[in-house]
């Protein structure tokens, strides 16, 4: 660690562990309720638990990429961040305002819309300290004067971060139109600003694991800037299918969705063919690991199981099904919580001076991606039992779901207690890490010994 302001990101990492503790305490009774509709019914409805769910994996994804901006800015500007007051305020507000979210959607204090369901006041308090981390940032850049291919696309993710929640703060009289620009939030957030912040993180990284230059990094960086404007932009059609839109979003929709991760994957396959072995590399085997398989399995998540269901030929088949299902946990998984993950094992050891346990996150990685693939692919297995018999044969909902469907989603539940082992194994990991003692010696960090 190279400047004492890299600390704000610290609490920020810890956060994101109480977080994907909580999403995945709520992802096993919601997937529980999917075979057993009565479970918890009482305690904890289905349509509450699946709230808190997402909306709790949405808040660590966003505390963990802003603890790496943290993090990652003042090493990149050569300067120390502009205000750790500003920092620790904006954490403190946002995290009080996601506990209070939680907390409301348990007593019904809710807006509603699905996936961003928290209360119009609380909405205000997000963008206001968004708002706070994006001048932070931003300051902190200008007074540098320092300005690098990872900072322009950064600080355009963060950007568009802000200003996309803004088009969920309406409702509108038509369904249509509310629905419409509802997906401005939903898809813009994740397949277009979160997608520049991802590959600015993942450039960052790959050169401090490995030593790879910053121009073998470059060209895809802007190439993903490229793809944002010409296919996340447009790409959102595959979305507009049957929303009551005009038909030419049908086309547009389903060439434009398929190539936006793309560049990511390409970064991480020519930084390895660059680098070799170079006496110089990074040998933090844990983090420049979790790295790699974020690329590989968003490419996977959010590409292949994306593509097999964006043409709206397919999609009119496959709308409303597990599919959907399978592509979005996989997707989210690869896309930014592996690289998250990844983020914290290359920033925390440096943070508190302290050594990784290579095995037991070399082992977390292993067991939650196995299990996350398999709960992807189980649901898959699913959604296509869906599509046949009821979509094609015409039979009944309830049927289908009684006698065929429970049997993957019984697998899909096994899965998930899998994932949940490793997680545990993931954050005992990050406690020792963080907070026990000893300490080791600087040098040691630096290889990842």
């Amino acid at each position: 660690m190279r400047f004492e302001s890299q600390k704000a990101a610290y609490k920020y990492f810890i956060f994101t562990l109480v977080l994907l503790v909580l999403q995945v305490l709520f992802g096993l009774i919601t997937a529980a309720q999917f075979i057993w509709p009565d479970f918890m019914a009482q305690t904890m409805p289905f349509n509450i638990g699946r709230a808190i769910h997402i909306n709790t994996m949405v808040f660590w994804l966003l505390f963990g990429l802003m603890g790496a901006t943290y993090y990652l800015v003042p090493d990149e500007t050569d300067s120390e961040l502009y205000s750790t007051k500003l920092a620790d305020f904006q954490f403190w507000l946002l995290a009080v305002t996601g506990v209070v979210a939680v907390i409301g959607y348990v007593f019904g204090w809710t807006e509603g819309r699905e996936y961003i369901e928290a209360p119009r006041l609380l909405d205000w308090l997000i963008v206001v300290g968004v708002l706070a981390f994006l001048y932070n940032i931003g300051i902190t850049i200008i007074k540098s004067k320092k300005w690098n291919s990872i900072l322009a696309v950064l600080f355009s993710g963060l950007a568009g971060l802000a200003v996309m929640y803004l088009f969920g703060m309406k409702f509108f009289g038509s369904i249509s139109l509310d629905q419409f620009f509802w997906w401005w939030v939903i898809h813009f957030w994740v397949e277009g600003t979160w997608e520049l912040i991802a590959a600015a993180i993942t450039a960052y990284l790959l050169i401090k694991l490995t030593g790879v230059q910053l121009k073998v990094i470059t060209k895809w960086l802007y190439l993903e800037v490229t793809l944002v404007v010409l296919t996340g932009v447009l790409g959102i059609g595959h979305h507009y299918f049957w929303i009551g839109t005009p038909e030419y979003w049908l086309p547009i929709g389903g060439i434009f969705g398929l190539l936006e991760p793309l560049p990511i994957l390409l970064m991480v396959i020519d930084t390895m063919r660059h680098v070799k072995h170079s006496p110089e590399l990074h040998h933090n085997r844990v983090a420049l690991l979790w790295l790699i398989g974020a690329a590989f399995t968003h490419f996977v998540g959010a590409g292949l199981m994306g593509v097999v269901q964006t043409l709206p030929s397919i999609n009119k088949w496959t709308h409303g099904t597990q599919l959907t299902a399978a592509h979005g946990h996989l997707a989210f998984y690869g896309a930014f919580a592996m690289l998250v993950i990844a983020a914290m094992y290359y920033a925390v050891p440096n943070i508190v001076n302290r050594q990784v346990s290579s095995s037991k996150g070399i082992w977390a990685f292993w067991v939650m991606l196995i299990s996350m693939v398999c709960m992807s692919f189980i649901l898959f297995g699913a959604g296509i039992t869906q599509v046949y018999l009821e979509r094609i044969m015409g039979m009944d909902f309830n049927y289908v779901k009684t006698n065929f469907t429970n049997f993957w989603l019984l697998w899909r539940l096994v899965a998930g207690v899998a994932f949940t082992v490793g997680t545990i194994i993931l954050v005992d990991d990050f406690l020792h890490l963080a907070i026990k003692k000893p300490a080791v010696n600087r040098r040691d960090i630096d290889a990842g010994l």
